[in-house]
């Protein structure tokens, strides 16, 4: 592959940094998890959003997530077509290879997936509604949810509420694949709705009950 470049010289002097210091000092944990394999005890699917470190908002070690990133960190629904699937290909795995006892569907503040998908509802983004926009197909799964928010008159509150609803399309998303349905039913998987406001560092969960989202 003659395109592919060396990586940027800072990477290589992170890289370099990381060895020396937190490899070393934990080789002996890397070296059990490269032997022993994973097992994570929970499955996190989060936006590819740059702002959102998941392993550092729970504080986690290597080996505890099984991380899922994708644009607005949607779960479409279970569509056995033969085409690719990349986010349910990694829910199946999660679910019944590594046997996760927890599935997490992370939403965030300032999503720019969930932004174009409302311009795109509104008829103000032309360039998504292109068959050929892989981020306007994928942002597909999201519209239905817009009827929800549509007589918010506030756009900021607008986005917000499509934020949080894509949280929750992800997990009705999620019961319509058999084996997370039946893994729920015996009680062995909990599926779990959090949005995080990235500027303030909040967090909250969804209640089913109440259909809302609380802080936790």
């Amino acid at each position: 592959m003659k395109l592919a470049r060396p990586l940027p010289n800072y990477l290589v002097q992170r890289y370099h940094g990381w060895k020396a210091t937190t490899y070393t000092e934990n080789q002996v944990w890397y070296r059990r998890l490269a032997s022993e394999g994973q097992r994570p005890r929970a499955m996190v699917i989060s936006c590819c959003d740059s702002r959102v470190h998941v392993t550092s908002i729970f504080g986690a070690d290597q080996g505890e997530f099984f991380i899922h990133r994708n644009v607005a960190n949607l779960v479409p629904p279970y569509l056995p077509d033969g085409d690719h699937h990349g986010t349910s290909a990694a829910v199946e795995y999660a679910v019944t290879v590594l046997k996760v006892a927890h599935l997490i569907v992370l939403g965030h503040s300032q999503c720019g997936g969930v932004r174009g998908c409302l311009d795109m509802c509104k008829g103000h983004a032309p360039q998504l509604e292109a068959k050929e926009s892989f981020v306007g197909r994928w942002m597909d799964i999201l519209k239905p949810k817009y009827d929800h928010v549509a007589k918010i008159e506030d756009e900021d509150e607008q986005v917000r509420q499509l934020e949080k609803h894509a949280v929750v399309a992800s997990l009705e998303n999620l019961m319509t694949f058999p084996f997370i349905a039946s893994a729920v039913e015996e009680g062995s998987l909990s599926l779990h709705g959090l949005w995080t406001d990235i500027g303030e560092g909040g967090l909250q969960c969804y209640e089913p009950g109440d259909e809302r989202f609380v802080p936790v």
